[in-house]
């Protein structure tokens, strides 16, 4: 009888670690807003890749070897969609990565996943945010040089951050981008639909004042030609 020859298993690598996306909501809205000023800032470049919570693999062949960075960008990847992130498929190393802490994260953050970024995805800027101040510190950025990370210093109260061309800086008590060539916040989505909403109802009130001042100068016109 002879004798079957069963397939090789398949290397599963999974899409989800079973982990909550962040760990409060206001994590989880600095963590969108964010990703989503960044595709809107690197709309018309086609070869910026912005993503983020999404389980990153960097050693074939082994699924435990993975992270998963709260946002992060790399340059040299299309804006294809990626169900996970394969170091030995895609680009290697990372351009950008924030990570959003908390009292239960900041150790692994500085430790644990700083090394990794900077030894293994090569990581060229590292940023750590901390919504709620809770840290110390609460708001920190490193630039790669050689295999360390060097702290970046602060300028007038923000982050330069040389791969982006943009600064990191809060608004409000909030981590939000500044584009500081065009002195300028960049906004989120739904700031932009807000603001050019309000932009068109402004000019439909100056519209409408600008007819009812019209029909007030023809009735005046049509009064005086009455009259004579």
């Amino acid at each position: 009888m002879q004798e079957k020859i069963g397939a090789a298993p398949t290397l599963v690598y999974p899409e989800s670690d079973g982990e909550p996306m962040a760990e409060t909501p206001r994590h989880q809205q600095v963590m969108i807003d964010c990703m989503d000023i960044l595709r809107n800032h690197f709309h018309e470049t086609p070869d910026v890749y912005i993503r983020g919570n999404m389980l990153m693999y960097y050693e074939e062949g082994n699924p435990r070897k993975s992270v998963s960075p709260d946002v992060f960008m790399v340059r040299g990847l299309s804006k294809k969609e990626l169900r996970t992130y394969k170091t030995w498929e895609q680009p290697p190393t990372l351009d950008f990565v924030l990570e959003l802490a908390s009292p239960s994260t900041f150790e692994r953050d500085f430790t644990m996943k700083k090394e990794l970024y900077a030894k293994i995805l090569r990581v060229k800027e590292y940023y750590i945010y901390d919504p709620y101040h809770e840290i110390e510190p609460s708001f920190i950025g490193f630039h790669l040089v050689g295999e360390n990370y060097q702290e970046i210093t602060f300028v007038n109260g923000q982050l330069p951050s040389e791969v982006l061309g943009l600064a990191l800086r809060e608004r409000a008590g909030v981590l939000r981008l500044y584009n500081p060539i065009k002195d300028e916040w960049l906004s989120t989505s739904q700031e932009r639909v807000a603001a050019a909403e309000a932009h068109a109802e402004q000019e439909s009130h100056a519209r409408q004042e600008a007819e009812a001042e019209l029909a007030k100068l023809r009735e005046a016109l049509e009064r005086l030609q009455g009259a004579e």
